[in-house]
């Protein structure tokens, strides 16, 4: 009898919750359509598997494929980890010059051929590149070659592979042409029959060099509904509906992220006054951040794309959150951090 009485508490309580999640989500609706959160294009939460939010703005829709710009290289590392779990390619130790014998240049060359799937994963390739600041930005220049992944390979050397941060969209290139090499598949069609024909993702474009090598460092359009997807699989710990499309362990490994990113740390970009910034760390092509605020302290794994796109995943809290932005170049676009601690976060 105790139990039976302290039902209706409990349903009080679910309620209560409910209803106050409810009334952030309309305040924080009401805060992007006043304008004090410029250039939101969508809005996504997820909770235990369930939509408890889903919003479009600025002429954007359901239906809009937008581009997922870097984030798209969290996607790129679940197919790395595919491929290992299929066994085409042995290990994140594996050197990368044994999945191009042509390139005898890049084979030869004293540091290039120490590189392995590990450094380009966490962008430590020791490339002469930096896109993080800006100040050595390769791929622009990639983007006039009429190869990708052979443009990547040629980059001069500055460092050892394997002991300094420098991110560059070039690593994720190489990956491209890795598991082509090993799959024997377009990286498009490894995709697509292992990965996104899983996930019931369907409506997708591809940007392709003029090589037909797609990308796999940005520019890649698709619905922040399956960007929703790629985030429930990773809380999911690549599972979905029963079925382990990428393992386990490439999940818990691929998102632990330990490499610190100096002074990178989002929520302070953000300048929010709602949560305190702390440190932000890399892993294999996934972002590391605790967002702590007033209430507690969250970790969130995450994707993240110049202009404010996003794939948040706080386990602790079941929850997956997805941001699509037009705030390219801008300081603004880290905004999202604000949002998820004043209004997703209890």
């Amino acid at each position: 009898m105790a139990f039976m009485r302290s039902i209706p508490s409990l349903l009080l309580a679910i309620i209560t919750t409910c209803a106050g999640a409810q009334n952030k989500f309309t305040q924080m609706e009401r805060a992007v359509q006043a304008g004090q959160y410029p250039n939101v294009h969508s809005i996504l939460v997820s909770q235990n598997g369930q939509m408890v939010y889903e919003q479009y703005f600025n002429g954007f829709k359901s239906d809009s494929l937008h581009d997922t710009r870097s984030a798209f290289k969290s996607v790129t590392s679940l197919l790395a980890g595919i491929a290992i779990d299929k066994g085409l390619i042995k290990d994140v130790d594996q050197k990368v010059a044994g999945f191009f014998p042509g390139d005898t240049a890049f084979g030869s060359h004293p540091l290039k051929r120490k590189m392995s799937i590990r450094d380009l994963l966490e962008m430590r390739p020791g490339f002469d590149c930096e896109e993080w600041d800006g100040t050595r930005d390769c791929e622009s220049d990639m983007e006039k070659a009429r190869d990708w992944v052979s443009f990547s390979l040629a980059l001069p050397m500055k460092n050892l592979p394997g002991t300094v941060w420098a991110y560059t969209s070039c690593a994720p290139m190489i990956i491209s042409g890795v598991i082509e090499k090993a799959s024997g598949m377009t990286v498009m069609d490894f995709a697509r029959k292992y990965l996104f024909s899983k996930l019931g993702i369907t409506r997708y474009r591809w940007t392709v060099d003029p090589s037909g090598h797609g990308m796999t460092a940005g520019s890649f359009y698709i619905s922040p509904k399956d960007m929703l997807k790629i985030g429930r699989l990773v809380l999911n710990q690549g599972e979905w509906h029963g079925e382990q499309i990428v393992s386990r362990a490439w999940i818990r490994e691929s998102t632990h992220a330990q490499i610190l990113i100096p002074d990178g740390s989002f929520v302070k970009t953000s300048m929010s006054s709602a949560a305190t910034p702390q440190p932000a760390y890399y892993g294999f092509q996934w972002y590391n951040e605790v967002i702590q605020t007033k209430s507690g302290s969250y970790p969130v794994i995450f994707a993240s794309g110049n202009g404010g796109q996003y794939i948040m995943i706080v386990e602790p809290l079941k929850i997956v959150a997805v941001f699509t932005q037009g705030n390219y170049g801008k300081r603004v676009a880290k905004q999202a951090f604000d949002i998820m601690a004043r209004y997703v976060f209890p």
